[in-house]
């Protein structure tokens, strides 16, 4: 059988650092930390929607990484203690050299040039690498402590004269320390670097530095953002531009007048004095960037005036300029979110922004942002004089662990759950070329105060999920993301929904808008109460609708985050710990679901039923010692599995698929010698039901299911220890079940199960640069009925989400 698997979509959010975000203008790519991944993204190529690549070579998270000046190349660190180097072979990033630093580092922040990284680490020190006239490869040339207790969080680094260079160095302390030193480039000298100058005035931690050169003056600026709240621009001169008014050293100096000279060599003097305080922030300020005209040197823009872009915790991003009457610095734009401090995703805010960049098109220009709910978000101005700034579609993704992923019961969208604290749904877009569709984020339901666990179907219109607590939610699509989803995906949705749902201030259960409005009116007179409820319901409403009904382009962050929510209409409870899994069987009727445990009387399943609204338990099943796993009706509701810590697997018959009575058919005894992460059941046949469980003991089997017994039938040993499972449903292809698993390393493969003799056969293993880099927590296929097109969801510790198409010949 012959089998090509591809990529259709990564979904992967950022890490919130303020060094992991680089645009490079040769390939007109952005890199930014995913996880352990460095994800690539080309936000000026129509066809590239969100990330398009990820590179795998760290083992811990991705912390800093920056392209090298006037190249492709592409050096990232991480808290793995490794320096990777990327370049591009065969038109793929591929890892050309790894530097693994002794001693357990951290490393925090990274500053470029053509042939010297410097890299700051957790020990205080900063490590400087460089590439030899007579090798190829970076080499650790001298290691230097900044200052006592010290912990470096940013680096900046210019060439001010041939051959000389500044580097800035700020971090847990409220200096920014200047270090210079003469380095010819390619040469196998080591520089020798001294500390220069100790730049005093911020209040707090420093987060974060950069540097300009003023055409005009050949002068340089540094600006320094600060956890004070403050941007505070330093300007540095060099030899007879350097005000020599003030040498008398009797003369009283200002903290604000200061000058701090001092020679690079005998030919080079430098002085570095105040030049301005920028106040406009109300939180820390995370990251600062230069217009991409004047930080860059290949885009030419004729104009001696300075700009800054600044990011900050408070939601905020400002554009700062100098006013040319006054000479005081303001801000000239204000892009983002309009928020209190201290706002979080829990009430619907952003939460702030980690990292920005600021770059060119011609005359367009971009601004993006990394935010804390790890979404890019992207701004446009057409206009570069008046700066006339627009959302467009920037990058949405997880930005931490996927613990669950869901396809809808016609196959057409997914939804998947992290614990990043949310829910979120996918589906395809389908765009006015002809035959061509791309993957989008649609709608945001569950954004909830605690890490979300697993979920699953609840016919068309509604889910149920659970989170790291000890109930369950059940949720209903909104009108307005209905309506949504006919317009760009042309998904039919049916059901009784409610108009728009929000989630309350220090709340965890999304309300619909109605039910808001009344709870807020309910301590008013009845005659008000009534007026005002029913006003405030009709503009409330038809606003949320109408926001998400004249949008264009699929939802962006800020949409995702307010107007897309579910409104919750069920709790379930009876668990006495954490929810571990939950399955719902075919129609909907019966929900099974089950907790963490260590013994046999929290390790049951509870079962809820529709007839009773689903508020109580109806039925106790009985039987494992430790932790379930994975549960999962069989396609025809028939039956019921259940695999355990306790490698054993648990075979349950309904009995009445409405009012949810169950019997043990089958308790097997060590099923598998260690855990049993997974099962999923065979589509309907004329042989029976079959079972196929995977576990850590590395083993994939197959099980015959009867009323009678539980037979194995076949077993494939496998490379690494298998995490998860899933069979295509719809029917056999060639009479063969075809099922996907997912591995302990982030390998995904491809099996063919002939039922009649049980005997397994590996069709193909996904490309290691399409598949994540580490554990696989779930893969599942799209029920859509299309033999020699199969849809896959895998979603990863690595905290991706991803889709890929598979064709079979």
């Amino acid at each position: 059988m012959a089998v090509l698997a591809e990529q259709e979509a990564v979904f992967i959010g950022a890490n919130k650092r303020t060094g992991c975000f680089d645009f490079n203008y040769c390939n007109l790519t952005i890199a930014y930390g995913a996880s352990n991944n460095v994800a690539l993204w080309k936000p000026l190529d129509p066809t590239h929607h969100g990330a398009y690549d990820t590179l795998k070579g760290h083992k811990a998270d991705v912390t800093g990484l920056q392209f090298v000046p006037g190249s492709d190349t592409l050096v990232s660190i991480g808290e793995d203690s490794q320096v990777i180097v990327w370049e591009i072979k065969n038109r793929k990033y591929e890892s050309i050299q790894t530097i693994f630093l002794e001693g357990g580092l951290v490393l925090n922040c990274l500053a470029l040039w053509k042939d010297m990284i410097f890299v700051g680490a957790n020990d205080g020190s900063v490590k400087v690498f460089c590439k030899k006239a007579t090798s190829s490869e970076y080499t650790l040339l001298q290691s230097f402590t900044v200052a006592q207790g010290f912990f470096p969080t940013s680096l900046a680094l210019q060439k001010v004269e041939e051959d000389a260079f500044i580097l800035a160095v700020s971090g847990t302390k409220t200096n920014v320390y200047i270090f210079s030193f003469m380095h010819k480039e390619y040469s196998n000298e080591t520089p020798s670097i001294t500390l220069a100058a100790t730049l005093a005035g911020h209040e707090n931690w420093i987060n974060c530095l950069s540097f300009v050169c003023e055409e005009h003056s050949k002068n340089y600026v540094l600006a320094s953002g600060s956890e004070d709240r403050y941007i505070r621009l330093w300007r540095i001169k060099l030899n007879e531009q350097i005000d020599n008014s003030d040498e008398d050293e009797t003369k009283l100096v200002l903290l604000s007048n200061k000058q701090y000279k001092f020679r690079i060599s005998d030919d080079i003097k430098v002085a570095i004095s105040f030049e301005a305080l920028l106040m406009g922030h109300d939180d820390w300020v995370t990251s600062l960037k230069w217009h991409p005209a004047l930080s860059n040197g290949k885009q030419g823009k004729d104009t001696t005036k300075l700009q800054l872009l600044s990011s900050s915790a408070d939601t905020a991003l400002m554009i700062w300029e100098m006013d040319e009457t006054s000479g005081i610095w303001v801000c000239r734009n204000r892009l983002g979110e309009l928020s209190i401090k201290g706002a979080s995703t829990a009430t619907g805010a952003s939460g702030g922004f980690w990292s920005c960049l600021w770059f060119m098109e011609g005359s367009i220009q971009y601004i993006a942002a990394v935010g804390k709910t790890g979404s890019i978000r992207c701004y446009k101005a057409n206009d570069e004089e008046a700066m006339a700034f627009e959302s467009v579609l920037g990058v949405t993704g997880p930005n931490k662990e996927v613990t669950d992923l869901v396809w809808s019961g016609d196959g057409n969208y997914f939804m998947a759950t992290s614990l990043d604290q949310t829910t979120r749904l996918f589906a395809p877009w389908n765009t006015n070329r002809e035959g061509t569709c791309t993957w989008h984020e649609f709608a945001r339901p569950q954004i909830h105060g605690y890490d979300m666990i697993c979920l699953d179907n609840l016919g068309s219109s509604k889910f149920v999920s659970a989170g790291d607590e000890k109930l369950l939610r059940i949720f209903e699509m909104t009108h307005s993301v209905a309506k949504l989803l006919k317009c760009f995906c042309d998904v039919d949705i049916s059901g009784g929904l409610a108009e728009s749902a929000s989630l309350p201030v220090l709340g965890l259960s999304n309300k619909a808008a109605n039910e808001q409005l009344e709870a807020g009116e309910a301590a008013q007179s009845q005659q008000d109460a009534e007026e005002e409820t029913e006003q405030s319901e009709r503009t409330s409403n038809e606003d949320q609708d109408d926001v998400l009904a004249h949008l264009e382009i699929p939802p962006t962050e800020d949409y995702l985050q307010r107007y897309t929510l579910f409104p919750e209409l069920e709790k379930l409870y009876g668990h006495g710990y954490e929810i571990s899994c939950a399955a719902v069987s075919p129609g909907g009727a019966l929900i099974a679901t089950a907790c963490k445990s260590n013994s046999a009387k929290h390790a049951a399943i509870r079962v809820f039923n529709a007839a009773n609204e689903y508020r109580q338990c109806v039925q106790l099943l009985e039987g494992h010692n430790l932790t379930i796993t994975s549960l999962e009706f069989s396609p025809d509701g028939k039956y019921l599995a259940a695999v355990s810590r306790d490698r054993e697997i648990s075979i349950w018959k309904v009995e009445d698929k409405v009012s949810g009575t169950f019997n043990l058919l089958k308790l097997t005894n060590k099923a598998h010698s260690k855990i049993i992460w997974d099962c999923s059941w065979c589509p309907s046949n004329t042989l029976g039901s079959f079972l196929i469980s995977v576990s850590r003991d590395k083993t994939i089997k197959l099980w015959k299911v009867t009323d009678n017994d539980l037979d194995l039938v076949g077993q494939l040993k496998t490379n690494d220890a298998a995490t998860t499972v899933a069979s295509y449903k719809p029917n056999l292809i060639n009479k063969k079940v075809i099922f996907a698993v997912g591995s302990e390393g982030g390998s995904i493969t491809l099996y063919s199960g002939e039922l009649k003799d049980g005997s397994i056969e590996t069709i193909t293993e996904l490309a290691n640069h399409i598949t994540p880099s580490r554990r696989v927590t779930k893969v599942s296929f799209s029920n859509k009925e299309d033999d020699s097109l199969l849809l896959l969801g895998a979603a990863s510790e690595d905290s991706s989400v991803r889709l890929y198409s598979i064709k079979l010949e």
